[in-house]
This record gives structure tokens, sequence and C-alpha cells, in this order.
């Protein structure tokens, strides 16, 4: 049995699979052309696996890569991975994963995340209770201590000791998640890559960058991410019914038939724009309980963490924030920022499929160090900085012993000016009003990721404010994520917080532009910080996405305050804005600035 959705649907779903797979899902490839053929180098073996995860018996769809020369007597360390969030096996990213390193001699084992491609059960967003699980099944597989279900054994894997296999993992996105849900449960897993990936999913879905209780998590409900959300629904909603997927429960809701029930009333609350106080905490405590950002603590295994610069899905601070809690608690960690994430930013030299630039890129070479230092126990293998940044004016990578702390600070005036010293603070209020349909538009739109246009960052008059610095006297750079402290005035929405629904509260967006002294003004990899206020009676901190960018001197810095934006849900009813400022009490931005 097999149901597809709608031809709108899967045209749509396609170049979204790109970005979550292929295009952005591609860590590894080959340099140069073999001298040998595949079969001469490696061996492909498809396999079945049927795995317990989550109450339900699961077939999970693998291929076995097998390097020339290894068996029992020579054994080699193994490689896992899984696919991107609407891939497979085969997607033109993961298995080039099981090619790459049996190329450099590891056993590859890469597999259909449930759910996807062949592979059954549910939609479970990479819960550790289920999706680690399964994965878990597949390391007693490289283990030897089971079989493949056409009884094929793997008795040539490294061992640390009986049962125990020298394993890695890496891939990205869902890909990278998965790692993270895998070796918080099993301990065997000896290093991990995960790519481009998430800490908090009621973060990455809803985010509010106000009100942080641990990383980026917050117990006020933040914005809805509508497009990208609703993007990977039709994404998984797409997936073919398989016959090893059935799940009789789901046919009474034809609108999720591939998701886990708490998945889809995830969606449905988010879609229906309301937080009543216990669906919310509902709605947190489940997309909270599959991110690493709950299970953290069980990881042990050495964690290389790579992040894209150019991701609206899973920005910069959630690495950071998987990272730190990571080395605080003692894991080996090390975090590598690149240009490219989910929304882009490929640049030449970069790691890339295309090229197969594993060992030129910066980010390949890291990678295969990680693996010589933690699967092949090479002592000698450097691993490199504890932090690295891709920068855009200068060649190769800027490096750091840490995340770098903000450094310079500007205030809000009330004249519009964004100055360095309270003392230049001049007194004054100003006032936005938004209207009933978004009037700003930041992070490429639907019509970006299907081909279509896609307007530049606006804003328009009447429904945001900004401030504006003088020109800059000489290079400014920026590493790390911006921090504003604010406080506004708005008595409508004061009234309005009192109802107890939290989607009556005042809905707000933050982002620093970079003007060019010609005005044409740059917002920084389309970036924009979505804040649902906790109390509008009080001052609010927010913690805006990092970034990585040179102001040259002759530029502008521009902060910005915005009554909505075109990707996320935003204020119910009509919320006008004033804010004030003078020297003794003013808004304030704080800047992580490097050099």
């Amino acid at each position: 049995m097999e149901v597809h959705v709608s031809r709108a649907v899967s045209r749509f779903r396609r170049p979204l699979t790109l970005l979550a797979g292929a295009a952005l899902l591609a860590p590894l490839a080959l340099t140069g052309a073999p001298s040998a053929s595949a079969e001469d180098r490696y061996t492909v073996t498809p396999l079945e696996f049927t795995v317990r995860a989550g109450g339900r018996s699961c077939t999970v769809d693998a291929d076995l890569y097998r390097p020339a020369g290894v068996d029992a007597e020579h054994p080699a360390p193994a490689v896992l991975a899984t696919n991107g969030f609407g891939g497979s096996k085969s997607d033109g990213s993961t298995d080039v994963i099981g090619k790459a390193f049996a190329e450099r001699g590891y056993v590859g084992l890469v597999y259909s995340g449930l759910g996807f491609g062949k592979s059954g059960c549910l939609i479970t967003l990479d819960a550790p209770a289920i999706d680690g699980v399964a994965a878990s099944g597949l390391v007693d597989f490289l283990a030897g201590t089971r079989a493949a279900d056409d009884g094929t054994r793997a008795d040539y894997v490294t061992s640390d000791a009986p049962g125990d296999p020298v394993v890695g993992m890496i891939g990205g996105s869902y890909g990278g998640a998965v790692q993270l849900a895998t070796a918080s449960t099993d301990h065997r897993v000896d290093a991990l890559v995960p790519l481009i990936t998430w800490n908090d999913l009621a973060y990455s879905l809803a985010p509010n960058a106000s009100d942080a209780v641990r990383g980026v998590s917050s117990d006020t409900p933040g914005v809805f991410k509508w497009q990208w959300t609703n993007g990977f629904y039709l994404i998984g909603e797409g997936q073919p019914l398989l016959v090893p997927s059935l799940d009789p429960s789901r046919f009474g809701s034809l609108t999720c038939l591939h998701f886990a029930a708490q998945a889809c009333d995830t969606i449905r609350l988010l879609n229906s724009g309301r937080y009543p106080a216990a669906a919310t905490r509902d709605m947190l405590t489940y997309a909270r309980g599959v991110s690493p950002a709950s299970y953290l603590s069980g990881v042990k295994a050495p964690t290389l963490l790579v992040q894209g610069q150019a991701d609206s899905l899973f920005n910069l601070n959630e690495a950071t924030a998987t990272y730190r809690t990571l080395a605080a608690q003692g894991t080996t960690t090390k975090m590598i920022w690149q240009a490219w994430g989910h929304s882009g930013g490929s640049v030449p030299g970069e790691l890339d499929l295309a090229t197969g630039n594993l060992e030129t890129s910066y980010v390949g070479q890291r990678i295969l160090a990680w693996f010589d230092r933690y699967l092949r126990h090479d002592e000698s293998s450097d691993t490199g900085p504890e932090f690295a940044y891709y920068r855009d004016w200068a060649s190769g990578y800027g490096t750091a012993a840490a995340v770098p702390a903000r450094s310079r600070t500007m205030y809000l005036s009330g004249d519009g000016a964004l100055v360095d010293s309270r003392s230049e603070v001049v007194a004054g209020s100003r006032r936005y009003t938004n209207w009933l349909l978004p009037s700003s538009h930041s992070e490429s739109s639907l019509a970006g990721l299907i081909g279509l246009p896609d307007p530049a960052p606006y804003d328009t008059r009447g429904t945001h404010l900004g401030w504006t610095s003088p020109p800059l006297t000489a290079p400014l750079d920026v590493v790390g994520a911006p921090k504003a402290t604010l406080k506004v005035v708005s008595p409508a929405a004061e009234r309005a917080q009192s109802s107890g629904d939290a989607a009556d509260r005042l809905v707000l967006f933050t982002k620093v532009y970079d003007v060019a002294p010609d005005g044409t003004q740059k917002l920084v990899n389309r970036l924009v910080a979505p804040v649902r206020v906790p109390d509008v009676t009080r001052p609010f901190t927010v913690e805006l996405p990092g970034i990585v960018h040179r102001y040259e001197a002759g530029h502008r810095l521009r902060f910005v305050i915005a009554a909505s934006d075109t990707a996320y849900f935003g204020n119910r009813g009509i919320k006008p804005v004033t804010v004030v400022s003078a020297p003794q009490d003013t808004g304030v931005l704080e800047l992580p600035v490097v050099g």
C-alpha cells in the first residue's frame, strides 16, 4: 500500500528536501578520481533490521559499506549515519557518507531514519527513546552481537570491549540530532559530528529570543515560525505510506498519518495561534523532551559541533547552547561556525559535496582529524581550536578559545541615534503601530524556497523603529549573538496580557542592519529575533541570532524593532508601542566584538 500527497505538495516538498537533505547535509565527498573501481575498494550490501522502539517493531532500511581487505583478522572502526528530514539512505547526501568513509578504510552503515525512505514507524522528531533506541540497535549489529534480518553479521569492526564497537556518527539537521539522542543512552558511541542541528525544538519552531531560562529555552511560548514548520510538516506527510510503517492509530486522522500524535498536536496548536496554559505547557514539554536541551547530560562522546551562519531554521545560538552545556559537564567538545546552513550560504572552498573537497576544506579536515583521534585513537591527530568561525572578509577561519564575550555597548537615543555613551542619549519618545497583516520581511519566504522571486528585507514606515550609529571610523568585527535590553510602553498590550492566553502578549522583532555609505542596507544572513514579551510592564532582554560579520569603516549599524515579520505569526489585535529614551533609562545594545 502506498499513498502520496497531491502534486502541489510534492512540488513544494522537493526544494525543502534538497535544503534539508542533499544540498545542505553533504558533509563528505571523495577527492580526486580513484584509480580503481568502487567494487574493488568496497562492497555495498543492502540490509534490513527489525528493531523494537517506542513499543512497536520498526523495520530499518540500511546499506553496509565494507572496505576491501577488512575482515575479522583486519577489523576497522565504523561510521553510522542517517538522513536529514525528508531524505533517505540513498538521497545523494547520506549515501556519500558510506562511500567516503569506506574509501578511507571505515566500515560505513547508513540507514533511512524512522518514517523515511523504506524504514517503518512514525516520525518522532529524533526522540531518544525511539529514534535513539533504533540507532542503538544498529550499534548492536556493528558490535557483532546481533544479525541483520537476513543473517548478515559484522564481525570485522574494531572493538573497545566485547559488545562495544568503535563507532562514530555523522550527519546533518535531522541526522545531527539523532546522534545526540543515541549517544545520550548508548555510551558505546565514541565520537559525534552533528551538523546544522537543533538544541531545543520549542525554540526552533516558535522562538522566543527573550526570557531564556536555559540556553535558548524559554518558559514563555515563542512566536510561531509558520513557514519552516509547515514546510517540514508537508515533507513528512508527503512520505509514501509503506506497509512497514502502517499504524492503525493514525487512520482516524487523515491530516497526520506520518507523525507521532504529540508532534501533530504541537503543530496544530502552533497553527491555531492560541496558547492556553495547559496545552502550551504540554507543547513545550513535548518539543523540549525530544530535543538535546533535555538529555545532553547523558552525552559523553567527544562531539564536534558544526553550525551554519546562514541558517534561519537552526541558528548559531542553538549550537552555542549545546556547546556550552557539553563543555560545562566535562564532555569533550569543539565548535565550528561554517558559512552555509539551511538558508543557503555556500561559498567556494567551503565543505561541498559537489566539488568533493573533504581533504582541502577546513571543515572537512577537522572532521577527518576528529575521527582519526577518537575512532583510530591517533593521539597525534590535531583536532583544532575550541572555536572557529568562517570570515567572508579574510582568507581562512578565525579561531578563539571560546565564543567571544560582548565587549561593545551602544545606547538607543530618543532622536533615533545609536550612540556609544549614555551621556550622548537625547531624551525623547518614538512610536510605531502594527498592522493586522505583516509589514516587515526578513527571512527567505516560501516563495524563495520554491524558486520564486524573494524580495529583499524591508520594513514598512510607521510599523517599526530604527536607531542608527554614526559612520564607523574603523572596521568592526562582530562574532556572536548581540544582546539588547529594552523597555517599551504599550497600554493595549498591557491590557491584553492579563487575559491568561500567552498569545495575547506583545510580539515584536529585533534585528541589526549594516548600512553602507550610499544608504543601502544589509540584514546579515537575513536573521531576525522574534520576541513574545514576557511582561510588557518590565524591561526585557533579547538575545539576537549569532552572526559573523565585518562592518566596514564608513558603514553604520542600525538596530530595528519591527512590529511583524512575514515568516512568523504576529500580534493579535492592534498594539501600538512607544519607546522612551532618557540618559538615565534607555535601551542598550551589546555586541560581541573581536580584534
